[in-house]
């Protein structure tokens, strides 16, 4: 196996073409970008980790007037683009700014952030303290917003003060490029500062309105938010999200670039298993992979050639909008939410435009954002077995690596409410041998939960365990007993109690009670209440056999305490 050198978690293009680390060609983008030089402001969309921090890292280092990149890209393929060479490479002054790290639990502290972030622009730019075209008065601004004491006014307008000051300097047009602009309202939705913060990004944004000194601009993030203002006035705006189909294959791994990385390293037997895990991004007309997950798992096989495929996604991405998208569920999003996650599609209208502040305010906005941020992608032709809606789109979740994530957070929800709900009832019922009641109140609370695994055992397993752990019961699920495992074992230890519980998954409703029959069968054969008898009372060892379909369930017991015998 030939060794790559990968480099995780690096995405400045400079440090990994000097240093050595493996790299995917995709400075296509600068072409496709330059080409188009009659667009001023170019708005790039993309979920997390799809190479957005390092496409802005590759331009920066082409363009940047103060650098000598020409090395850095021989043998690339915008190294056969002369024209484009010719004209940008090394010509312009660049603004190049992340907003990534711009957050904070209050404004102030996000806004300090912004400052420090505008700071460390401004001292790479920290030669303009000498330029002869600077008055006195314009070095001493410069001065103040490189050491963060300036005003609120003049950090609001510290782009376009930097556009003019640089354009004077070189007497040349300036490039902009800023990374994840959309963080800082993201993070001020979720932490309640959003006006504060609007107010900022809406006078930050003003370098790329009506400014002579700009000679192009290049954003990215997650969402276009331009419903918010931040971008109204703006000339030429062009924006370029997963919808389109000009820049994708620039944005993620193309099946033929992850088969030449599997032989670059000499990976062999992993290809389907990586595409079932991190494939399935339909963006556009361009199927791609995850590029952090493939990477992730390269690196991985690499040390370990048994290594299993992870979330690696899941450690990099807030995956609080699944969790607050199904405490907003009501009976239409539950079934919807079912459907993806048995590996069905959805209809749906989708939003590009959304605004953070209204974000929550309907249905249609929470599926659009996890469209958006890379949880659900649109499902291709062939999978699709009817005609959509007018004006709607077929979503679907992309992989396993996602629909794990899906699987964790419902589960943890269950958790959470579970704690939440009135179960003295079921308690009461278990230890009293109230089958009925216990079916009617485990019925209940099967209605209320979002299901997974398409009603597989698995899920009920968890739910059953999620139940009993929920209220502090000590709970076995699958332990090893004697001949075979039992599904759940709960112990009241204060009064003494066990019960013993073996599901079956009934594939038709009138299979509930031969299931439950077969369960407790089960037990007695496989001796499974034996274990217990010299911790507990033979009258507290109860054995329940119980049967489920959909959030459909019935419960009988076995009124035996030796296992049969």
């Amino acid at each position: 196996m030939a060794f790559l050198n990968i480099p995780k978690g690096r995405s400045d293009f400079e440090k990994i073409r000097r240093e050595g680390f493996y790299y995917v060609d995709k400075t296509g983008l600068i072409g496709e970008i330059l080409k188009s030089s009659g667009t001023q402001v170019t708005l790039i969309t993309r979920p997390r980790r799809f190479g957005k921090t390092l496409g802005i890292s590759t331009l920066e280092c082409f363009l940047d007037i103060q650098k000598d990149s020409k090395s850095l890209f021989e043998g690339l393929e915008i190294s056969k683009q002369w024209d484009i060479c010719d004209k940008w490479m090394n010509q312009w002054p660049v603004m190049s700014l992340s907003l990534k790290a711009v957050e904070g639990n209050d404004f102030t502290t996000a806004y300090m952030q912004l400052i420090y972030e505008v700071g460390r622009l401004y001292k790479k730019h920290e030669y303009l303290m000498k330029s002869p075209v600077l008055n006195k008065e314009e070095k001493k601004l410069f001065w103040s917003i490189k050491e963060r004491q300036a005003g609120k006014i003049e950090v609001m307008r510290s782009l376009q003060i930097l556009s003019e000051f640089l354009g004077r300097h070189y007497n040349k047009g300036v490039i902009l490029l800023i990374d994840e602009y959309d963080v800082p309202m993201a993070r001020a939705t979720s932490n309640g500062y959003y006006k504060e913060m609007l107010e900022i990004m809406k006078g930050f944004m003003q370098a790329l309105k009506d400014n002579p000194y700009l000679q192009l601009a290049v954003v990215t993030g997650c969402l276009k938010i331009a419903k918010e203002s931040i971008f109204t006035g703006t000339n030429n705006f062009v924006s370029n999200t997963i919808t389109s189909s000009r820049l994708n294959e620039y944005y993620g791994f193309v099946q033929s670039e992850v088969d030449r990385i599997l032989e670059d390293a000499g990976i062999r037997g992993k290809r389907n298993v990586m595409k079932e895990w991190y494939d399935g991004y339909h963006f556009g007309d361009v199927d791609v992979y995850c590029p952090w997950d493939v990477m992730c798992y390269v690196d991985d096989l690499q040390n370990n050639p048994n290594a299993k495929p992870d979330e690696y996604w899941k450690d990099t991405s807030d995956n609080a909008i699944i969790r607050s998208f199904i405490d907003y569920a009501g009976a239409s999003i539950t079934k919807k939410m079912e459907t993806l996650m048995s590996g069905g599609y959805i209809a749906q209208r989708v939003d590009e435009n959304l605004t953070y502040d209204y974000l929550h305010s309907s249905e249609e906005n929470l599926w659009s954002m996890m469209y958006l941020t890379g949880y659900l992608t649109q499902a291709v032709n062939c999978e699709i077995d009817e005609p959509l809606p007018d004006n709607t789109i077929a979503l679907k979740i992309p992989n396993l690596e996602i629909k794990q994530i899906f699987e964790t957070e419902v589960f943890k929800w269950f958790e959470d409410n579970s704690k939440k709900w009135n179960r003295t009832e079921l308690f009461s019922a278990v230890w009293c041998g109230d089958c009925d009641k216990i079916t009617k109140e485990i019925s209940t609370l099967l209605r209320r939960t979002i299901s997974y695994h398409d009603y597989g055992e698995d899920f009920y397993h968890a739910f059953l365990s999620g139940i009993f752990a929920g209220a502090g019961y000590q709970v076995d699920s699958n332990k090893e007993h004697r001949e075979g495992r039992s599904d759940v074992v709960v112990c009241d230890a204060v009064n003494g109690h066990i019960a013993i519980f073996e599901a079956k998954r009934a594939t038709a409703s009138g299979d509930l009670e031969s299931e439950c029959d077969k369960a407790l069968e089960q037990i007695d054969e496989r001796m499974y209440a034996k274990d217990f008898e010299d911790a507990y009372e033979p009258d507290h060892i109860l054995c329940y056999g119980i049967a489920f379909y959909k959030k459909r369930c019935m419960v009988k017991k076995r009124e035996t305490h030796t296992g049969g015998l």
